[in-house]
């Protein structure tokens, strides 16, 4: 057992795929000499070499193009896009070609695609550079979509992911790179659509995912001291999405609340309170609440980032509000 960062796991996770598998390779900007821009791939061009850690220019329709062919010609590469809001540029390629070539093919073409990139707030990056795109990969069909909370899990979803056969987008949360988790020694591997319950609880069920999953630990650690017992759901994977481990503890429970990075509108909650009111509604013992960031881009300011995204202190006033009424 060691302790690594969450930026750590995520070469761990590369490096364990890459040497079990000669077909892995590794597309992205500044991912071999430099190891990655948040260090995420330090140790695997020493490691692996230049013809399988391949430092690509800056042009991300490119990486996802190499990365596409070669998935498609027998290889199964994983592609860095640095920030996830660059998503932006190469979007045709992974919503019209990637996300549908095996549908459009019958299944003569596989598509073991990994596509990791840094998500969300955190780092202080602004507008541009610190967005969520989980509910834009939720949206498309033919995508799965991975977004692990800590270094144990990502180093087993990003096994996963890599033994897929379908294209994965594997969202590492920017905020939670320098934080620390115990990880197992040896292979790790774990299951794609399988969510976690990482606190027993029995008058809340509270569904979050990566940034958002230690914030909803430790608002439940201080509701407990209120009286309010909350069981907090890591769902680690949009797609597929486990709502079986959701349903089970709402009926439990019987009050539901998701805390989520996403702007309100149209975010992943949106789609979990969904599947909820038509599987669950004679489960529910109040109005479902979701906690979300405003339907606004993210400041650049620290002080209004920190206002803007779910806090703990938010997630604990709004529960306890609502277990009071």
């Amino acid at each position: 057992m060691a302790e690594l960062t969450y930026r750590s796991a995520v070469a761990r996770a590369i490096a364990q795929e890459m040497a079990r598998d000669e077909r892995v390779v590794l597309f992205g900007e500044d991912i071999a000499g430099a190891g990655g821009v948040f260090k995420t791939t330090e140790g695997l061009l020493d490691q692996f070499g230049p013809k399988r850690v391949i430092d690509c220019p800056i042009a991300e329709q490119a990486i996802l193009g190499a990365a596409m062919g070669a998935a498609m010609t027998g290889l199964r590469p994983i592609a860095e896009i640095m920030f996830a809001d660059f998503f932006g540029v190469c979007w045709d390629i992974v919503a019209n070609q990637i996300a549908k070539t095996r549908y459009m093919t019958d299944g003569q073409v596989s598509m073991p695609l990994v596509i990791k990139s840094g998500n969300g707030g955190g780092l202080r990056f602004g507008a541009q550079h610190s967005q969520t795109i989980d509910n834009w990969a939720m949206a498309v069909p033919g995508l799965k979509v991975v977004a692990p909370s800590n270094p144990t899990d990502l180093i087993g979803l990003m096994a996963a992911a890599v033994r897929s056969d379908d294209p994965v987008i594997f969202l590492e949360a920017k905020g939670l790179y320098a934080t620390k988790g115990e990880v197992p020694d040896g292979e790790i591997i774990d299951t794609l659509g399988t969510a976690k319950i990482v606190r027993p609880g029995s008058d809340v069920t509270m569904v979050a995912l990566g940034l958002m999953v230690p914030r909803a630990v430790q608002a439940a650690e201080e509701l407990a001291q209120k009286g309010i017992s909350v069981e907090v759901i890591d769902l680690r994977c949009l797609v597929p999405l486990d709502t079986a481990t959701v349903l089970a503890s709402l009926a439990k429970t019987g009050r539901l609340f998701t805390v989520e990075e996403n702007p309100r509108v149209l975010g992943w909650g949106a789609e979990v309170v969904s599947i909820v009111a038509e599987e669950g509604f004679w489960n529910l013992d109040a109005p479902i609440e979701r906690i979300t960031t405003p339907y606004i881009p993210l400041p650049s300011a620290d002080s209004l980032e920190d206002f803007v995204l779910p806090s703990v202190e938010r997630i604990v006033a709004t529960v306890e509000k609502s277990v009071q009424k």
